[in-house]
């Protein structure tokens, strides 16, 4: 039996029903939330973020969510000490840490730490930054494929902040990040995480919720609310919060790069790219409980794993 205090890991892919199944566990059990995903640290970004509603938020208030203006970056290694704070509070405060999300790349280095990779060099980004200019960040990712296929596959071709990471760390060590990332000494949080995983039974269930929610964002008024951000910060469309699914599209729209059918097309087709890059890493992952999302049971079956976590 640990001795480790308790946490929960809720996962999932976008669209899969992570809010409301973190909000009925809260009213179940003594937790806390704490939001794991990279979108929602933004402030103002609201309606493309899907970011829960003021009227959630105030049910069951969520950890992390609206810390840094889109102008800012927030990294993964930000996110562990973060959160690792939050849950030594949350700890004392006699419950259980809640971490609810789909950024997975958040859960691994809160999961098993970060890993010791070579520092920028300035030098060597101009150069990839160059060539970038000349060739697109799609025949960089070709490239990152052919060297390390393993990070390409988790990487969008047009993912230009992890691309040139990617490359950096090849070009500075001669060996791929994914071989790195695996030899580095493990760094386990000091929690015991009952890992839960909505995973969809049927894709397509899954595809229509998520193209019926970016049509909604859209009636919602994703658009306008990008055009507010664009006159309240200074953006840039190659900031990390101005690659976020929606966000990308509406700004192109914006720019009319792509007509109002392209937007909401393109906007379902990379949500749905991400969902499965969710997925996969989900695949990947050991030690997880999985549920079907879409079961008409599900609280049930979430409560019915967690309910040794309940207070007797």
């Amino acid at each position: 039996m640990s001795t480790l205090p308790p946490a929960i890991f809720l996962m999932g892919p976008t669209a899969c029903g992570k809010t409301l199944a973190a909000v009925e566990l809260a009213q179940q059990l003594p937790v806390e939330i704490i939001s794991v995903d990279s979108a929602l640290v933004y402030r103002d970004m609201d309606i493309g973020t899907a970011k829960p509603e003021t009227s959630l938020l105030a049910q069951a208030p969520h950890h992390l969510i609206d810390i840094i203006d889109p102008t800012q970056s927030y990294s993964a290694a930000a996110f562990r000490h973060d959160a690792l704070n939050l849950m030594d509070e949350i700890t004392r405060r006699g419950h259980i840490p809640l971490l609810v999300g789909g950024t997975m790349l958040y859960f691994r280095a809160l999961h098993y730490g970060l890993n010791a990779l070579p520092q920028a060099d300035h030098d060597l980004r101009a150069e990839l930054n160059e060539k970038s200019d000349r060739i697109g960040w799609p025949a960089m990712h070709a490239e990152l494929a052919l060297i390390d296929p393993e990070m390409a596959a988790f990487l969008k071709p047009n993912d230009a902040q992890r691309i040139q990471r990617a490359l950096e760390i090849y070009w500075l060590t001669g060996q791929p990040m994914s071989a790195l990332l695996k030899q580095q000494q493990r760094q386990p949080m000091p929690y015991q995480a009952m890992q839960l995983a909505l995973i969809p039974a049927e894709r397509g269930q899954l595809h229509a919720r998520i193209a019926a929610r970016f049509a909604a964002m859209l009636e919602l008024g994703l658009v306008e609310e990008l055009r507010g951000l664009q006159k309240k910060y200074s953006l840039q469309p190659g900031l990390p919060s101005m690659r976020c699914v929606g966000y990308r599209q509406a700004w192109q729209y914006l720019a009319g790069e792509i007509n109002e059918s392209e937007l909401l097309s393109q906007g379902i087709a990379a949500t749905r790219q991400l969902a499965k890059r969710q997925l996969t890493w989900l695949r990947g992952m050991p030690g997880i409980l999985r549920f079907d999302c879409f079961a008409s049971d599900l609280m049930q079956q979430i409560l019915a794993a967690a309910r040794p976590l309940q207070k007797s």
